[in-house]
Order: structure tokens, then C-alpha cells, then sequence
């Protein structure tokens, strides 16, 4: 006999609709009736709220690399979507012919700023903002042949609103000039770095995957506070998994007493903050795992934000998940800095720089917001 009922039997649907009505326990869906539920943010939605959000207020963004094939490619791009107001550095010919050889045609308002022209009227700011470390101004004549320390001095004396460079320079190239300029914002005790994972359908953020070696459990403790806080910046709810090699009080050794204790203290400085740890990688992103060995963890299998124990674990997952998986990865976005300095993958594509930029462009504008 089948327990299908036939569409045109509404006297039976009736019958079926008042049984389930008067025997369903309604109590625990009462609890959560009013409640805003908690939204996975998906890739698509993180790219559009990059964009949109860059949109409400152009910011203008140097990029130092500014005769690279795919650093013009984004500028442009940026201008199309008028995501933001890129400066270029470089020499005006090189640059307008790198973009005739990809067929571009470079808008005539994107800025061109020729270092060898300008490079002189910095040598003074940063004679004084450094000049407790010995600089001098041969010195700086000698530092500021470097783009991106020339762009770092714009962006330190407010010409432009953030900087974004690594597409042929490595991480070290980009963060140095920013701590030796910019450095660390109040509050802040280091500079972190954090990736936007945009796995098939929620994005993750990872963190610290690109800047601090072997942080101790007081500066893994900042680097999830700060990722927490980039998280919500961009949409995503935090539940933070301090990562380990063990789950709960499963394990000891020097190592998961160190993620223990950076657990203990980000509960303590901001109990705000959904964070638990140490955890395993297993039990803090998939769900059945996280109920078998932390059935009681408010983040187990359900983690938005990643905080690995030292960089290189934190390297090694993030390029083993964005190689093996094929996800896009954005970033690293660097935390803790007055002023918004991102870096790129020298292996970044053009779209990756563009949202790069939309993402240097939505920190600068909370900046300006704040100030």
C-alpha cells in the first residue's frame, strides 16, 4: 500500500498537516524563534561584499609594482568597477607600454607617479622617522630607490590610503618597510597576517600564516583576537579554533600548553569571543568529528577562524588546502598596523590583486571612519 497522498486529496493533507501540529514538541523551536540566525558567508557573497563595500567610498591605493603586467591589469580593473583610486609607480613609458602589450588601454585619470622624479622630497620625512636607527639622508636616497619604501613614506604622510605590492616582491620586501615606518597600531603588541580561504561553500579565515615564526602563547593570543576582529570586519561571524595536534585535555607537551594557555588568555582579554582549544584541525571543521571530541565546544566543527601554533604550520596548511583543493586564497592581509599594507602571492593572478585592493580599501575606510 502506498503512504504517498495524491495531490488532490487535500482532505487527507489536512489530516496529515493537524497531526504533525498537534504532536510536534514545539518548545525547542519556540527557544529560537527571534533569534538571527547565524549566516555562512559564501565565497560569492565575501566577493560581492568586497566589492560593494570598496564602492561606497573609493580609497586611493599605491601600488609600487607599477609597470608588472598584472598589477596594471588590476588597476584598471579597479577603476571599471571604481572599486578604488590606484596610484602606479614606475616610469610613465614603461608602464603605458606593459599595458599596450596586454591590449589594455589605461584610463588617462589612473595616477602615474615617476619615483625618480618625487623620490627626493621624501628623503627628509624619512630622515625624521627614522632617525633614531642612524638614518641619514644618503641613506634615505638609498632606501627610497625602493618602490615600495617610497610608497610606505605616501601612505605614512597621508597622500594615499593604503598600499598593496608582492606580486614580484616577497613578504619580507613588503612588511619591513611598513615596520619601520608605519609600525604597529595602539594596542597592538606585533603585526599578524591572515587568509581569506574560499572553500566551496563557506569562506575561512587562517591565521597567522605568513609573519610570525614561533610567537609565544601571549602573541598567539593577540593574533586571534586580531583575527577575530578582521573576521567580523568582513562579514564573518568568528568561532576561533586555537589549533593543535590534540583536542581539549587529550594531549600535553610544550607545544598544546602553549595553544592552552593562548586559549586561556583570549577568554580572559576579550570573553566576547567564541574561542576554544586546543583543538584539532579534524574536530574544529567537521562537524561529526567536533561533536565526538568536544561535544560540549561552542566551536568544534563548526569553526570560522583558524589560528595555527606557529607559522610553519600555518603556511604549510593554508598552500596544502589552496594547492590540493584548488581554493582561492586572499591574502595575507597583515593586522596590527596604523595604516593598511597588504601583501600578494608573487603567484597572485590579476583578479586575486583586485580583491586585494578591495580588500586594503575597506580598512582604510573603517580607518578613516575612526579618525
Amino acid at each position: 500500500m502506498s503512504n504517498k497522498v495524491p495531490y488532490d486529496d487535500t482532505a487527507r493533507m489536512e489530516k496529515v498537516v493537524s497531526y504533525v501540529a498537534d504532536d510536534i514538541d514545539t518548545a525547542p523551536l519556540l527557544l529560537h524563534i527571534g533569534q538571527p540566525e547565524e549566516l555562512r558567508m559564501t565565497p560569492p557573497a565575501f566577493r560581492h561584499f568586497l566589492i560593494s563595500k570598496a564602492r561606497e567610498k573609493p580609497m586611493r591605493i599605491v601600488l609600487p609594482e607599477g609597470s608588472e603586467p598584472r598589477t596594471i591589469a588590476a588597476a584598471q580593473a579597479c577603476h571599471e568597477k571604481k572599486i578604488a583610486k590606484c596610484v602606479l609607480l614606475g616610469n610613465r613609458q614603461e608602464i603605458l607600454d606593459a599595458a599596450y602589450a596586454q591590449n589594455i588601454t589605461l584610463a588617462p585619470d589612473i595616477e602615474i607617479v615617476n619615483p625618480e622624479i618625487v623620490a627626493a622630497k621624501y628623503i627628509n620625512p624619512l630622515v625624521q622617522v627614522r632617525k633614531n636607527k642612524g638614518m641619514t639622508p644618503l641613506l634615505a636616497q638609498n632606501e627610497l630607490e625602493d618602490n615600495v619604501m617610497l610608497g610606505t613614506l605616501m601612505l605614512y604622510l597621508g597622500e594615499v590610503d593604503g598600499l598593496v605590492s608582492g606580486a614580484i616582491h616577497t613578504t619580507a620586501n613588503t612588511v619591513r618597510p611598513a615596520m619601520q615606518v608605519i609600525k604597529t597600531a595602539p594596542g597592538c603588541a606585533l603585526v599578524s597576517s591572515a587568509f581569506f580561504m574560499l572553500m566551496p561553500d563557506q569562506v575561512l579565515v587562517y591565521a597567522d600564516c605568513a609573519i610570525n615564526p614561533e610567537p609565544n602563547a601571549e602573541q598567539l593570543a593577540d593574533i586571534a583576537i586580531q583575527t577575530a576582529d578582521s573576521a567580523l570586519q568582513f562579514g564573518i561571524f568568528p568561532r576561533v579554533a586555537m589549533i593543535s595536534y590534540s583536542t581539549g585535555d587529550s594531549g600535553s607537551g610544550e607545544e598544546v600548553d602553549k595553544v592552552r594557555a593562548a586559549t586561556a588568555l583570549v577568554r580572559s582579554k576579550r570573553p566576547d569571543i567564541l574561542v576554544d582549544g586546543p583543538m584539532q584541525y579534524d574536530a574544529a571543521s567537521v562537524e561529526s568529528v567536533g561533536k565526538q571530541k568536544a561535544p560540549d565546544s561552542p566551536v568544534a566543527g563548526r569553526a570560522t577562524v583558524f589560528i595555527f601554533p606557529d607559522l610553519n604550520t600555518g603556511n604549510t596548511t593554508y598552500k596544502a588546502v589552496q594547492r590540493s583543493a584548488n581554493v582561492v586564497s586572499v591574502g595575507p592581509m597583515l593586522q596590527g598596523l596604523r595604516k593598511p599594507v597588504n601583501d600578494l602571492s608573487r603567484g597572485a593572478s590579476v583578479e586575486d590583486i583586485v580583491y586585494t585592493i578591495a580588500l586594503t580599501a575597506i580598512q582604510a575606510q573603517k580607518l578613516n571612519d575612526s579618525t
